[in-house]
């Protein structure tokens, strides 16, 4: 027999039921652009949040992932597809280990 979930264990079904959901309706609505602006928005604000928090590393932090990615863009348009292809497979990685919470 399982046991009901806590409050918080609650809000945070709801909070992965929710990302889901808009994510969703962004790729219906506007394809893998809308996809690509929701997380960039939701990225957004919980840089805001961490900044008000005190974690202001969070923007050079972003900066140097912003600087893999052209570069692993780059990487790709000049022939070596190793860079972005390591990059798609860790992020997967992490994303399928470790989905966002709030």
């Amino acid at each position: 027999m399982n046991r009901p979930l806590s409050r918080v264990e609650r809000s945070a079904q709801r909070r992965q039921s929710w990302l889901k959901e808009e994510a969703m309706k962004a790729r219906d609505s506007r394809g893998e652009a809308g996809l690509m602006e929701f997380w960039l928005r939701l990225a957004r604000s919980r840089m805001v949040k961490d900044v008000k928090a005190g974690r202001g590393d969070v923007y050079s932090a972003f900066a140097l992932i912003c600087r893999l990615f052209i570069t692993a863009l780059d990487q790709r348009v000049e022939g070596d597809q190793r860079i972005w292809n390591d990059l798609l497979q860790y992020a997967e990685q992490v994303v399928s280990k470790h989905p966002p919470r709030h």
